[in-house]
Parts: C-alpha cells; sequence; structure tokens
C-alpha cells in the first residue's frame, strides 16, 4: 500500500515537472531570440538560472523512468490485482461469516500440479463449469494462447465469442470490409448503426465485455504471412484458396508451427480445413477419465488372466495399457510399467504379460488405464486439397456427400476469382457454371475423382452460398473454436483434416420463384435469399415458447433475434427461467456480464436480445413451467404456443414440458450439453416419438454400507462427506429449530412418525449434541467441537470398526471380509502440523459459528494462533463399544446390545426438555444449506473426504474436483452450447415448413473426438386394435356429461373392457372394488371433483380420465388419454 501511495505521488510530481518544462522552455526560446535586448547582467543569469532548472528537470524525469520500472516488477500484475481485488468483495458481499486475512495456509492439500506454466492466474469462479471439462493444464495453456481470427461475419463473429469466452490470452480480429445490412442476418455484434464502419471495429467492443480479461485488438489492414508469427492458432473466414495456401505453408513450416485452420459458411453449408503442423501430439484423445477396475484374481499364466471384481462391468478395451498398483503377492506387477490387454472381457482381460515366474496373488489391486498419446501428422493445404483422406462423415444417410462437397466449395472459390462475386441466388446460369467447374476439377482429380456428381446438390449449393445463416455460423463456431483449443492444449482429438456439413432438408418443399428471394434491403436479405419470403413472413408471426434462460437459453435468443423469429405481429416469443445470474454462468451465458449477477437471467436475456434485434416481441417470465404453475402457463397460453424450444438441464422439468406438448399437440425442440458432448432431437405432433419414449440409464448410486463403511474410491468419500455436511450444518439445526418452535408437536413427530427407533434414537442423539452437550457459545468452544469432530470421524470410528471386524476376519463362507473391492481402514492421529488437518479444523469451526451466530475470529486464518488454539482442546479417550461381530459380507457395523430402546427415548426426551431451559429465550439456530460455489463449504467437503480417503488408503482429491464431484457440477463449455442451439434452430427451419419425417434430423456430437451422428427420428410406436390405430399424440374425446356406466359401455362398443377409472392419481373406479359399483351411476364431473378433489377453472370444458383396458383375450391395451367435454 505504501508503494502504491508512492508511486502515485512521484506519478503526479512527475506530471507537474513536465508542464513546468514546457513553460520554462518557451521561456528561454524568448529569451534566446531576443538576447540581443538584454539590458543587464541579471537578465543573462536569470536565464541561465531558468536553464539550470530544465536540466535537473529532465534528470529528474529519466530517473523517474528508471522508478517506474522498477515499481513494475515490484508490483503485482494489474488485471490480476483488480481480479483479486473484485473477488474480495464479492467475497464480502455473499458469505458474511468470511474474514479477513490469509487463507494459504489453511487450503486443502492439493494434489500436485506440475502444470506450466505454474504462475497463470486461472479465475475458478468464473471457470468452474469449463474446469470440469478441460482441467488446469488446458485452461493454462488456454490463458496463455494468442489467436487470431480473420473475418468477422457470422462465423467469425461466432468463432471470436467462444473463444474469449474459453478465456484465451488475447484474440486478433482481422477484417479490411465494411458493414453491410447483407451482414445483420448472422452478425449478432453488428446493428443497423454499424453499417460503413469496418466489420473488426464495430466488433470489437461488444467483444470485449465478453470477457475483460481477454485481450482484444483488431487489425484493419491487408495481412502478411510474416505478422502469424505471433499467434499459437489462426482462424481465417471468407478466404481465397489461393491466400489460404500460402498463409497455410507458411505457418506449416514454423518451428513449433502455427495451427492453421480455415472455415467457410456458405447458406446450408459448411467447412472446416485443420493444419497442425507436420508432427501435432494429442496427449488426451477423448477427454475421459481413465478407466479402472478392482483385481479379484491373477494366474501364473503367460498370458496372464485378470480377474475384477463383479460390482460393475468394465470398460478397457484390446489394445488398451493398464497399470497395476496396491497387488498384495504378485508385487512384481507393482513396478508403474504399462502392459497392454490382449483380450479385453466384461468383467477380466487377458494380460500381455508372463507372470509364470511371479509371485502368488494374495489379494488388493487397482488396475487403471493409462492414456495413451497420439501423434498426427497433417498434410498442408497444397497437397491435402488434392488428397483429402478420409472425411469426418455426419450423416450415415448422405455417406458421399462430404466428397462431392469437397468439390463444391473448390469450384465456388474458382469461380469467385473468376468473375470476383458470388453466384446470385437462383440464377440457373450461374449455378451451370459451378458445375462446370466441379466436373473440371474432378477430371483433373485422379484417384479421387467420383463416378458420378449429383447436380441437384450443387445447384442448391451454389444458389444459397452468398448467404451466411445464423444457425449454420453457430454450429461452425462451436466447431472451429473447439479446434482452436485442441490446436492450442493437445487435449482432445482434432478434425483430420476435412469436415464437410449441410443441412439441404431444411429448404422448402417446393422451388422458389424469382420474386420469392428478391432482397428487401432489410436485416434479413441473406435468409430470404436461401429459403424465400414466405418462410420469412412465418418466422415473423410466430409464437415461440423457450424454457430456461442458460447457456442454451441465450444461444438459442441470440439466434432466433437474427433469424427473426416472432418479430412482427402476432409474433411473440415467451421466456421463462426462476434463476438468477451467477459468476460462474459468464463463461457461457454470453448475454450476460457481471454487473448482471444477482439479476433474473430471463430478464436480463430478453433485454439484451432485444439489443441485438429491435424488432425482437419478446415477454420475459420468471415462474418455473411446472404443475405447480399452471395458473400462468394455462390451456390458453400452451394452445396459442407455435413451437416450444426446451433449454432445461434436468430431465424431470424436460419431461413436464414434454407432456404438455403431446398433450397440446405442439412441436418440441429439444436439446442437452454435456461437455463436450451435446444432442438434439425433434418432437412432432403424430409423427415422432416423444421425448419421455426414451429414458436414459438412471444415475449411478453407491450402497450405503459402501459409502458409511466400506468406501474403495474418492467418490465414495466426497459422496459420505456431502452427507455428513448436511447431515451436522443443515438437518440437524432445522430440526433443534422445529423442536424449539413446538416440543409438544415433535414429541408426537418422533413417537408416532414411523421412524425406526434406531433413527429417533439418532436423531434425538443430534438434538442432544448441538442444543446441550456441544452448544457453542465462544468461537473457542466451534474450535474445540471441530476438533472433537475430527477425533470422531478418522479416529474413533476406525478403531471401532477394526475391533469389531480385525483384519484376519472370515466371513461366514469362510472368505476374508476384507477382501476386494473393501480396504482395511486406518484411524489417523491428529497434527497440528498437518496443513490439511488445520484446514479441516478451520472451515468446520466457522461453519459451526455461523450455524450459532457467533461472530468469527480473525486468529483462524492463523495457522500459528489456530494451532495453539486446537492443541489445547481436550480429547477424550477412546472408549470401545461393545458387539457382536456379524460377518456376513453385506454387515455394515456391530450392533450394540439390546436395550429397551422405547425407555431410551423418552429419558432422552426428558433430558432435552430439561436441557433446553438453560437456553437463552428465543434462542434458534441457522442452518447453512450446501452450495457449491461457496468456498468454505467445499473446502469442508474436501476436508471430510480427504480425511476419510486418508482413512482408507484412497488418493485424494483438490477442493476443485471435490467441488466437481461433491457439487454434482455438470461440465459445460460455450462451443457445444452453440453447437447445439445451431443444430436445433436449423431443424426448426423443417417445422416451419411442416417437412415429412425423413427431413428431421436427431443429432448426437462429441467434440472431443470428433463424433457427429446424425440420424431420422424414431416415428411414434402405433397401437392397433381391430380395424383402429392411434399414437400417443391420440386423444380421445368425448362430448356429454357422463356416468361411470356410460363410459363403460363407450369402450365396450370398441371391444375393450374398461377396468379401471383414474384422474390424477386418484382411483374414481375399479371393478375389483365392491362398494366401486355404488359409483356406476354417478356422473363423472361430480367424482373428479369430490374424490379426485380437481378443481376445474371455469374457462375449461372438460377433464381428463386415464382408462386402463383390456381386449378379449385379457390382454391389456394402451389406450389414449380420454377428454370428457362435459359443459
Amino acid at each position: 500500500m505504501l508503494i502504491t501511495i508512492i508511486m502515485l505521488l512521484y506519478s503526479s510530481l512527475i506530471s507537474f515537472m513536465l508542464a513546468l518544462i514546457i513553460m520554462l522552455l518557451f521561456s528561454s526560446l524568448i529569451g534566446v531570440f531576443c538576447w540581443h535586448e538584454l539590458s543587464s547582467p541579471v537578465d543573462v543569469e536569470m536565464h541561465f538560472l531558468l536553464a539550470l532548472l530544465i536540466l535537473l528537470t529532465l534528470l529528474l524525469v529519466i530517473m523517474g523512468e528508471a522508478v517506474d520500472s522498477m515499481l513494475h516488477y515490484m508490483l503485482p500484475a494489474k488485471r490480476l490485482a483488480v481480479e483479486e481485488e473484485d473477488k474480495g468483495k464479492e467475497v464480502k458481499r455473499l458469505r458474511p461469516y468470511q474474514i479477513s486475512g490469509d487463507k494459504s495456509n489453511l487450503d486443502v492439500v492439493m494434489a500436485k500440479d506440475d502444470g506450466n506454466p505454474p504462475d497463470v492466474y486461472i479465475d475458478e469462479d468464473l471457470h468452474s463449469r469449463q474446469l470440469a471439462v478441460y482441467g488446469r493444464e488446458t485452461m493454462r495453456q488456454l490463458l496463455t494462447s494468442n489467436v487470431l481470427v480473420s473475418g468477422l461475419g457470422g462465423l467469425g463473429a461466432e468463432v471470436a465469442k467462444n473463444l474469449i469466452l474459453a478465456g484465451v490470452k488475447s484474440v486478433k480480429l482481422h477484417d479490411e470490409r465494411t458493414v453491410e445490412m447483407w451482414d445483420l442476418s448472422s452478425n449478432f455484434l453488428f446493428t443497423e448503426d454499424d453499417i460503413g464502419k469496418n466489420r473488426a471495429l464495430a466488433s470489437v467492443g461488444k467483444l470485449q465485455e465478453l470477457n475483460t480479461s481477454v485481450a482484444v485488438s483488431t487489425w484493419t489492414t491487408k495481412i502478411s504471412k510474416e505478422k502469424l508469427s505471433q499467434f499459437q492458432a489462426v482462424v481465417f473466414t471468407g478466404l481465397s484458396l489461393e491466400k489460404a495456401i500460402d498463409f497455410d505453408d507458411y505457418c506449416h513450416m514454423q518451428k513449433p508451427p502455427i495451427a492453421f485452420i480455415k472455415s467457410d459458411v456458405h447458406g446450408l453449408f459448411g467447412s472446416v480445413f485443420c493444419d497442425f503442423g507436420p508432427e501435432f501430439t494429442v496427449y488426451d484423445v477423448n477427454g475421459e477419465e481413465p478407466r479402472t477396475g478392482i483385481v479379484a484374481s491373477i494366474s501364473n499364466d503367460n498370458p496372464a488372466i485378470v480377474s475384477c471384481v463383479e460390482d460393475e462391468r468394465l470398460e478397457f478395451q484390446d489394445g488398451d495399457l493398464v497399470v497395476f498398483t496396491e497387488v498384495k503377492g504378485m508385487t512384481e506387477l507393482n513396478d508403474g510399467k504399462p502392459r497392454r490387454i490382449k483380450i479385453a472381457r466384461s468383467y477380466g482381460f487377458v494380460l500381455e504379460e508372463d507372470t509364470t515366474n511371479f509371485g502368488v496373488y494374495e489379494k488388493g489391486g487397482i488396475v487403471t488405464e493409462v492414456k495413451q498419446s497420439k501423434v498426427l501428422h497433417f498434410k498442408p493445404l497444397k497437397e491435402a486439397i488434392k488428397d483429402p483422406g478420409e472425411f469426418l462423415l455426419s450423416d450415415t444417410a448422405k455417406f458421399d456427400r462430404p466428397p462431392l462437397l469437397h468439390l463444391a466449395f473448390h469450384a465456388l472459390d474458382k469461380f469467385v476469382c473468376e468473375f470476383g462475386r458470388f453466384p446470385a441466388p437462383s440464377s440457373e446460369e450461374d449455378a451451370t457454371k459451378v458445375v462446370s467447374l466441379a466436373t473440371s476439377i474432378n477430371e483433373t482429380s485422379g484417384d479421387q475423382k467420383l463416378n458420378t456428381i449429383d447436380e441437384h446438390v450443387l445447384r442448391h449449393f451454389s444458389s444459397g452460398c452468398h448467404a451466411v445463416l445464423n444457425p449454420m455460423a453457430a454450429v461452425f463456431g462451436g466447431i472451429v473454436a473447439q479446434e482452436v483449443v485442441k490446436a492450442c492444449s493437445g487435449k482432445f482429438h482434432p478434425i483430420f483434416q476435412f469436415f464437410y456439413f449441410d443441412s439441404l432438408e431444411s429448404l422448402p418443399k417446393h422451388p422458389l420463384r424469382p420474386e420469392d428471394i428478391m432482397p428487401l434491403n432489410c436485416r434479413y436479405d441473406a435468409q430470404i435469399s436461401v429459403f424465400g419470403i414466405n418462410l420469412q413472413k412465418i418466422l415473423e408471426e410466430s409464437n415461440v415458447f423457450v424454457v430456461g434462460a442458460g447457456a442454451l437459453g441465450c444461444e438459442f435468443l441470440k439466434n432466433l433475434a437474427l433469424m427473426g423469429a416472432s418479430c412482427r405481429s402476432p409474433g411473440k416469443l415467451t421466456i421463462t427461467d426462476d434463476d438468477v445470474i451467477e459468476k460462474s454462468n459468464l463463461s457461457r451465458q454470453f448475454l450476460f456480464r457481471d454487473w448482471n449477477i444477482g439479476q433474473a437471467k430471463s430478464l436480463v436475456a430478453a433485454s439484451a436480445a432485444t439489443k441485438i434485434n429491435p424488432s425482437f416481441q419478446i415477454e420475459a417470465l420468471q415462474s418455473r413451467a411446472s404443475s405447480d404453475t399452471e395458473n400462468i402457463f394455462d390451456d390458453n397460453f400452451w394452445e396459442n404456443q407455435g413451437v416450444v424450444i426446451s433449454a432445461l438441464d434436468n430431465v424431470n422439468a424436460r419431461l413436464y414440458i414434454d407432456s404438455k406438448c403431446v398433450y397440446f399437440q405442439k412441436p418440441l425442440l429439444e436439446s442437452g450439453t454435456l461437455g463436450t458432448k451435446c444432442h438434439t432431437q425433434v418432437v412432432i405432433p403424430h409423427l415422432t416419438e416423444n421425448y419421455g419414449a426414451s429414458r436414459d440409464p438412471p444415475e449411478k448410486e453407491f450402497p450405503m454400507c459402501t459409502v458409511h463403511s466400506y468406501p474403495h474410491n474418492i467418490d465414495h468419500c466426497l459422496t459420505w462427506a456431502r452427507s455428513e455436511f448436511e447431515g451436522m450444518l443443515e438437518k440437524t439445526p432445522t430440526d433443534a429449530n422445529a423442536f424449539l418452535s413446538n416440543r409438544q408437536e415433535y414429541k408426537r413427530s418422533i413417537k408416532s412418525g414411523g421412524q425406526a427407533q434406531a433413527q429417533a434414537q439418532s436423531l434425538l442423539d443430534r438434538l442432544l449434541e448441538c442444543l446441550v452437550f456441544e452448544r457453542c457459545i465462544t468461537f473457542e468452544d466451534c474450535v474445540a467441537w471441530s476438533r472433537r469432530k475430527f477425533e470422531e470421524y478418522f479416529t474413533n470410528r476406525v478403531k471401532q470398526l477394526v475391533i469389531t471386524f480385525p483384519e484376519n476376519t472370515m466371513t461366514s463362507q469362510n472368505t476374508p471380509f476384507w477382501s476386494a473391492p473393501k480396504r482395511f481402514p486406518k484411524p489417523l492421529q491428529f497434527t497440528s502440523n498437518d496443513s490439511a488437518h488445520l484446514s479441516f479444523i478451520a472451515a468446520a469451526s466457522i461453519l459451526r459459528a455461523q450455524n450459532y451466530g457467533i461472530r468469527v475470529e480473525d486468529w483462524v486464518l492463523n495457522r500459528e494462533k489456530l494451532s495453539e488454539v486446537v492443541d489445547k482442546v481436550q480429547v477424550p479417550d477412546f472408549q470401545p463399544k461393545i458387539t457382536k461381530n456379524m460377518t456376513d459380507a453385506n454387515s455394515t457395523s456391530g450392533n450394540v446390545a439390546a436395550v429397551d430402546d422405547n425407555a431410551c427415548i423418552d429419558n432422552m426426551i426428558k433430558t432435552l426438555e430439561e436441557r433446553v431451559k438453560d437456553l437463552p429465550p428465543g434462542f434458534r439456530m441457522n442452518p447453512i444449506h450446501f452450495e457449491k460455489d461457496d468456498d468454505m463449504h467445499i473446502q469442508l467437503i474436501a476436508g471430510l473426504a480427504n480425511m476419510r480417503a486418508r482413512n482408507y488408503s484412497i488418493p485424494e482429491v483438490d477442493k476443485l474436483k471435490a467441488k466437481f464431484i461433491a457439487g454434482r457440477i455438470v461440465p459445460a463449455i460455450a462451443t457445444t452450447t452453440a453447437m447445439a442451439a445451431g443444430l436445433v434452430c436449423l431443424e426448426l427451419y423443417k417445422v416451419l415448413f411442416c417437412h415429412s419425417i425423413e427431413k428431421y434430423r436427431n443429432s448426437f456430437a462429441n467434440l472431443a473426438l470428433p463424433l457427429f451422428s446424425m440420424a431420422e427420428p424414431a416415428p411414434a410406436k402405433v397401437i392397433k386394435h381391430r380395424d383402429l390405430s392411434w399414437t400417443l399424440w391420440d386423444r380421445w374425446v368425448i362430448e356429454g356429461n357422463l356416468t361411470v356406466q356410460e363410459l363403460l359401455d363407450w369402450f365396450q362398443a370398441k371391444g375393450l373392457t374398461a377396468y379401471s377409472i383414474s384422474c390424477m392419481q386418484t382411483i374414481l373406479y375399479n371393478k375389483i372394488f365392491p362398494k366401486h359399483r355404488e359409483r356406476l351411476n354417478l356422473k363423472l364431473a361430480n367424482l373428479v371433483q369430490d374424490v379426485a378433489k380437481l378443481v376445474i377453472p371455469p374457462s375449461r370444458h372438460h377433464f381428463d380420465l386415464v382408462v386402463s383396458c383390456e381386449d378379449d383375450a385379457r390382454n391389456d391395451v394402451d389406450v389414449p388419454l380420454v377428454s370428457i367435454y362435459y359443459r
């Protein structure tokens, strides 16, 4: 601080002296020119003094420069200082228990990280979801990478946006062209006020706002290849093939090579070419965690046969390299040497190793995949254009399309070079010339020559090639930006080397007439040139419901605004999201800025979208679309929607929206992302299956006995840690407040709530602990509690478990109890010299103090002071419990000798009631809800998990990994999100054109591999009965206020026997219940209101019933939902 003040004062002094120099120089010059007029020696002396003063001042300025340089190296970098200052302010604003001081001594011991360079600052709050995909090392590489993006059309803007969000060091924007009205249909950065400005200059300000830590600058003049040497990767869009070859040759020959990427979007066609140099190493091909297995046995054979524990299937593949650790007996395998799997099986594998002379396997062992690097030898563009090799395929229905598009893009380049323009939309003459050029190129292609050329595709390509459509720009903007990340880091497998994609199916069914594509001098002219004016009108007048304003929601709003959706009455877009903006959102949700943190996502996103297109008619709601908000999203709302776009992040919400779309017969465009993976699904009424027709497998859950007593990996430890955190800091304080608020009611719930006696006893134990025996009054009490908790968790419980089940325990089947996957534990010995132990104490003490509303002392962050206080805590000696040894393989612990449980519970309640009388009037605890973005919460979770991992000799994790697993953070990056949203919007064109099912595409992509898989959606399942057939999209409508018997008769007439009728979750009639026969003559409208308690609003004229039926052969038949229109 003192140095900073001195520097500021010195800077002020220098500024003053510089001003004085100018004055003195001016005065001296006058004196020199008037020397002959000096009347006395005094005047001469005066000017001499002035000259001397000038000399001294200049000397001070020179010294000032030296001091400034010295301070530059003494003081921290300005960017890092500002970020740390802002970070601190945020902590104080969001976390009232946070205190000042140095936390470095208290961080959980982190896994050794040998990343380069180690001094690069990573804002983990901002990039947490991205770190879950890339890891620290890749992020460090990105933060030191300089990238050029040349060509700021729609594609260039998308690439630059994604790279800036990813957090590269710098992005240089290059463009010599000016903004035209034509650009506004694809570039979200431009407005009509930018027309006539240089495209790079018009883009730089808005791009810089996305991430102020990235240096964004511009070039607006012709670029020379020598200037490329300052970049790690260069991206060119709209570049001629001749210039691309020249630039690529230069980049290819550099040492190290500069990654060169050329990409273009022309109408519904796109291409990418990558050249990362003659020898590029991919360090992580797929980005997945190394696969592991727990060894059960190893044979002394050649080759050896390895069997693994059958708790889950192995994911090893033939040829994988693996290493062994912790093997007992056959210790030769623990040498760290990678060994190859010869044949992989579900629960074992054959190892390429002669173990005949190795020791005999006894027990234990972990086998872990060794991730193998891969070296790729890229060809320069001048060679690859003639010999492209194998193309990356995206659609199996178009397996012959990539070679044709390779010709098409080459022919287009020749056309532009020859005529100086793009082919005109729907020009037969220009299309014929493109076909001719492609044919000519094909004839000279040698072994790459195609037997036939599809002129139909080439003519469509020619007609729309001048346009850059926003959905295509979004798709390729995501793909290209991800290729830049690969080039800068060696993470994930790059495109090798060409990728072509088209969405020709998005075109209208019938050929367009010349008048359909006439430009209107509007922002949609480029889109009109491809799809015609009729689609534009449909888009502008469409009613769209976007559910979710997160990463996907922001991309959808941007795309829809540029496409012109809902931009003219009666069209309207409705977006809803009940969430608020957090800092971690800013690395993907690009419509938000740091000053929006804490504001409603939907409102901010809607406001930002209208700046992209002022004509956007958008309404932002802040309600979750669910069964609880059907008063907002009522029948009238759903019936008025034209299409629904889901941007949700959880399955239950998606299923609800899907059910509404099925009920109201609305098209649904569904999508989701997971790291580098994404999927899109088209749900079209009466054509395709719905989203709920197929389910993902449920998330894996660990057995409770494994989590609580026998963990064998860090996931088990973190699951246990989260459970303990919520139990002691949230659930127990909540229960304590419930008891204090209404003691009699709480006592009744304990005794008659259906809880097992052991559960009730455990609950009362915790209440007695927090309200009586371990109630904290001072912060020192919180530290003492934390120290005793350490002893309980990591010493006493383990000692008790070992006493109950010694290491040599045998099961009732005469097999070792402590056999794989169980790991024999060892108790920890607390020491204040271990920073991880102190980290646990500090985090637990601070959060416990928050439970009781106790002021946190500053000295908790001082290692020496905290150690001094902790070492004074009296810890009771361990007292083993007398237990009965149960050696069943699934046993979780020894059971305490039976006692009179009811009497014990009564006694505990009595003690609790007596002792809480000593509490201050109105005393209540402060429950703490786990928050994954709270550093102190994560520090405690990591402390709990890592200490438990030490008990069981399990490798520990750092706080970041603990945050990912315990916080159940979904990995997410901007590139995947952009691509998914672009693919969805390509399907939107088809929805508006009412295409047949074979035109639609569901997609799955993994940018890491890379893998693109697109296929026709599955049709809706057809159910047939006699001459009737229906799908899930059908609903049987019956008019009239029917009785139960009349409804049964209606079904009987169709050859179906209805045996059960339900409304919501209530059974109105079932023939197996004798009393239900009394309802046969009752009106169904009365039953649904009296029995099911259904409230039918005045605006609704019907209610819905689920009817279970069987046919004449007594086979169940799934019939459609039945709607009774009774008024």
